[in-house]
């Protein structure tokens, strides 16, 4: 065992060259209700949810739609609303989208997610294929990114709950882990707790606090995910199937109040984070990049920074991560999301009630 030390990232990564002349910045859309996540459809138009509730779509002229209807009812509150829109990978003969959401009442709530098809902009057999368990009667950490794996699979992550946080290592709950199931919400039998008795047989990894990215890395099959600490702490994770990765037994942050949550950083068993910030950037939206527009970033995640309002730029060798560059700070708004289209653009969600969306591509060479 070992005791916390608490290292400050930049000590911890390389400084990378500022690269803000390569590229530049478009308003699409403004005047969103804190949107929280853009998903593209093959069809090159686009679907957002507002954290308020509302689901609309964006076509490749930059038009917003009014709110699709059919949207389940949301509880709004604090953190809690509309979070994740994810599209099939079959959508062009299903229709089918899935929604991730808060759900419930201010004593009893928790993250959902729903399914349904998209038929114009009307959704047609809602089904709610998933529900975290226990409820619990605070508005905060709830998780809610979700991605499908290359087998089909469907991945959602899912806060503690704040007030319930040593729930994320108790296996027989759904708080502070990642979830896998089935595109339909059932449980695939080789799920690393499936056939264990009295444990949640759909979690794949747990110790989570409050995750707000979540990427498949496509050519290699590697997961990330970030989440938030309390007072610092905030982590990049490479996640496998059963790991432990820690909360609120480890962590390199401190408590709200100054206390200390734990007095370790690492412990045997508990799967350390490949990076980590002190003090807390607030990280949301994770995206990697394996576009052509920007080759000096192919393989380079992008973490967005709600405190910091910023996005960091992380280059990755053998499994660490060896430099950090901050990019979009000319924006000096919190980034919600980030997503990449088929083409290679970037796009950037801010976090308002008159939130954005930012596309970054390629600068335009002047004439000289």
């Amino acid at each position: 065992m070992r005791t916390r030390v608490v290292l400050a990232l930049i000590a911890l990564v390389l400084p990378l060259p500022a690269l803000a002349a390569q590229y530049q910045l478009t308003t699409i859309v403004n005047e969103l209700n804190f949107p929280w996540c853009m998903a593209f459809l093959p069809n090159g138009e686009a679907l957002v949810t507002e954290r308020s509730g509302q689901l609309r779509r964006l076509d490749r002229g930059g038009r917003l739609s009014d709110p699709i209807t059919g949207v389940p009812t949301v509880y709004v509150h604090s953190q809690g609303g509309l979070f994740d829109v994810l599209v099939h990978p079959d959508y062009e003969t299903n229709q089918l989208i899935y929604l991730s959401y808060a759900q419930g009442s201010p004593g009893a709530n928790a993250t959902q997610v729903a399914r349904a098809r998209l038929v114009h902009d009307h959704l047609e057999d809602l089904e709610v294929i998933f529900t975290v368990s226990p409820r619990k009667d605070t508005p905060v950490h709830y998780g809610g990114r979700m991605i499908f794996l290359a087998d089909g699979t469907l991945l959602i992550t899912t806060g503690d709950g704040f007030d319930y946080r040593e729930q994320a290592q108790n296996l027989t709950a759904s708080l502070g882990k990642v979830i896998r199931i089935n595109d339909d919400g059932s449980v695939p039998a080789d799920n690393p707790f499936a056939e264990t008795a009295g444990m949640e047989a759909a979690v794949f990894s747990y110790g989570h606090r409050n995750p707000q990215g979540l990427v498949l890395d496509e050519p290699t099959g590697r997961i990330f995910l970030h989440e938030h600490g309390p007072r610092g702490g905030d982590e990049l994770n490479l996640i496998e199937p059963g790991q432990n990765y820690g909360w609120p037994a480890v962590t390199y942050g401190m408590d709200y109040n100054g206390a200390y949550v734990s007095p370790y950083s690492e412990l045997p068993g508990m799967t350390p984070p490949l990076t980590y910030w002190v003090p807390s950037i607030g990280p949301s939206g994770l995206a990697i990049y394996n576009g052509t527009l920007f080759p000096e970033w192919r393989g380079n995640l992008f973490v967005g920074a709600l405190v910091n309002k910023d996005v960091r730029r992380l280059t990755l060798e053998n499994g660490s991560v060896i430099a950090e560059e901050v990019l979009f700070a000319e924006l000096r708004e919190r980034i919600r999301d980030i997503r990449i289209d088929p083409a290679g653009y970037l796009y950037l969600l801010t976090d308002s009630p008159s939130g954005r969306i930012v596309r970054v591509s390629p600068a335009v060479a002047e004439d000289g």
